[in-house]
């Protein structure tokens, strides 16, 4: 822990090429990568004030590429809420997301685990596949959040991270660990 903020293990999941690390990069740095050079692993830590309580983000910004899908056991065990990230213009990530969802939960051996998810890539609305209902559906049938985000014009890739970190502060509140529960805030699925 650094001073009063609480840390908050977050795990950018998705498929390769939706644009993890374009909105992980654009929260920390505020600067927009144009070109894409697939991540292994990246970590990233953030200091920021959600709903007037600091937080310290330490970001894990994970591959996508199937050969990696091996670690993602040991990013699911180790992060503490996760944002699935799928792309709009790519009908194979959306689906994809379902099956990140269904096996961090089984990693995790929980019901409820912080998780938002994230429909990026907005800005290409001419080449959406995938329709923002559906994003919305698919969240609202796991009771989670939705944004459709865009890393390029600064859409809502901050409000997705302070969602999640919303969502992991409510389960701490749910799951006392001894200590008096921090934070709060409203899950809002739109």
């Amino acid at each position: 822990m650094s001073g009063d903020a609480s840390d908050y293990k977050l795990v950018v999941l998705g498929g390769g090429g939706v644009g993890k690390s374009a909105l992980t990069i654009r929260l920390v740095t505020d600067n927009f990568l144009d070109e894409y050079d697939p991540t292994i692993e990246d970590s990233y830590r953030k200091e920021l004030v959600v709903d007037d309580e600091t937080a310290m983000l330490d970001i894990l910004d994970t591959a996508g590429q199937e050969e990696f899908s091996s670690m993602q056991d040991q990013w699911m065990r180790d992060g503490k809420g996760f944002l699935l990230v799928y792309n709009i213009t790519s009908r194979p990530t959306f689906d994809e997301v379902s099956v990140l969802h269904d096996k961090i939960l089984r990693t995790k051996e929980a019901s409820k685990v912080p998780i938002v998810l994230v429909g990026n890539k907005c800005d290409l609305k001419d080449e959406r596949q995938v329709e923002y209902t559906e994003g919305a559906e698919l969240a609202k049938s796991w009771g989670r959040a939705f944004f459709e985000a865009s890393a390029k014009i600064k859409l809502n890739n901050e409000a997705c991270f302070f969602e999640l970190v919303r969502a992991i502060r409510s389960d701490h509140k749910r799951k006392p660990t001894g200590g008096k529960p921090k934070g709060g805030g409203l899950c809002v699925i739109l």
